[in-house]
């Protein structure tokens, strides 16, 4: 039975190949002039972009290249993969690609998830459960089937992830990592919106949505710069638990330690060149006792509190941000974090500016993410 299923999926796309063609030239036809619209990268180091007078070329990583194209009949240079855009149809593996067509206002494209578990998101979980998009399962575990009748012209994949993606290679739908993970700077990874949107044709509404958070987020790092030649010392900040007898630390070449300095505090690893390392309490002790707050993301079911707090890890009453009530707290099950912090990297700012210099934002300020414990 099974076999059978699967053979009237790949039938039924054989016979979908021109209906598909014919949904992005309409697309095309409808979002894009004839002009390329320009985009350029400022922030992000894993893409880069190159135009010319009828093809686009896209870098990603060491290893993909691709080349945009809006009519089938353009020659690519060699090396590129050739897809036609704006593209239809896709599916999305992480929820931080999933914030860039939530931000691009594309849920109409995306035509499967791995799952909704642990998305907010009412608009893409009515989607799945009414059967506009299908969850194709996790890395690893991925269902062809479900992979073939949701018909994507490419999937963003996430590499770094338990993998599965030979089999979808089979398949010869054509994979897009999106390595806004791997980007050391905020503003690094939300400019990933940008790749998203030469994608599906909507490079203009990435530019300006691009543009709106980079105004708003360099426009407080400024103002928190101004604070040095008034302040003697910038506060300074740790981050994480003891999970399973070690303490995973960030490095200080990493997303949050970047985050944490452009909001006006001292990260207690900045001079580790890692990305971030493995601890034992007592090592960690030995970095952060004295330091003046503590972040934690976690997934704490219910309230958690400064007794949950001791009660995962006695020591922990032994820390300086502790014995003061200066824990800065996102809790994972009660805020969309993941699929929507990506393209929020200046609301993040705004939430740490108002712990570390509340005289920065305004009185009524209500953070979005982090708030004190």
């Amino acid at each position: 039975m099974k076999k059978t299923y699967f053979c009237i999926i790949v039938a039924a796309m054989l016979c979908a190949c021109t209906g598909r063609n014919a949904r992005r030239q309409a697309a095309g036809d409808s979002v894009r002039e004839d002009s390329l619209v320009a985009v350029r990268v400022d922030y992000a180091t894993e893409f880069t972009v190159r135009d010319s007078a009828n093809v686009r070329l896209v870098c990603i990583g060491e290893n993909d290249r691709f080349a945009l194209v809006k009519s089938e009949d353009v020659q690519v240079p060699d090396g590129y993969t050739k897809v036609q855009v704006p593209i239809a149809r896709t599916i999305c593996m992480t929820a931080l690609q999933l914030s860039n067509f939530t931000v691009l206002e594309a849920h109409d494209i995306v035509k499967g998830i791995t799952g909704t578990k642990n998305l907010f998101n009412e608009d893409i979980r009515q989607r799945a459960k009414d059967g506009r998009i299908v969850k194709i399962g996790m890395e690893g575990e991925f269902d062809t089937e479900l992979i073939l009748a949701a018909n994507p012209d490419v999937i963003f994949i996430s590499p770094s992830k338990r993998g599965g993606y030979d089999a979808i290679r089979e398949t010869g739908i054509t994979l897009v990592p999106h390595l806004g993970y791997q980007e050391l700077d905020p503003l690094g990874q939300a400019e990933w919106v940008k790749l998203v949107g030469m994608f599906i044709g909507k490079e203009r509404e990435a530019n300006e949505v691009f543009a709106g958070i980079e105004h708003r987020y360099n426009d407080l790092k400024e103002k928190v710069k101004r604070l040095k030649g008034e302040k003697l010392q910038y506060p300074t900040v740790f981050s994480g638990e003891m999970h399973y007898g070690t303490w995973h630390a960030v490095g200080g070449k990493n997303y949050l330690a970047q985050i944490f300095q452009d909001a006006g505090a001292k990260y207690v690893i900045d001079d580790d060149e890692t990305a971030g390392e493995n601890l034992e309490f007592e090592k960690m002790y030995a970095l952060a006792a004295e330091a003046d707050y503590w972040r934690i993301l976690n997934s704490f079911p219910g309230e958690f509190s400064y007794d949950a707090l001791k009660a995962s890890e006695p020591r922990n009453t032994l820390f300086k941000a502790f014995k003061e009530k200066k824990v800065i707290y996102c809790n994972m099950k009660q805020t969309p974090y993941y699929e929507s912090s990506p393209v929020m990297p200046d609301v993040l700012l705004k939430d740490l500016v108002a712990v570390f210099h509340p005289e920065l934002v305004e009185d009524d300020y209500q953070p979005t993410f982090y708030r004190p414990l």
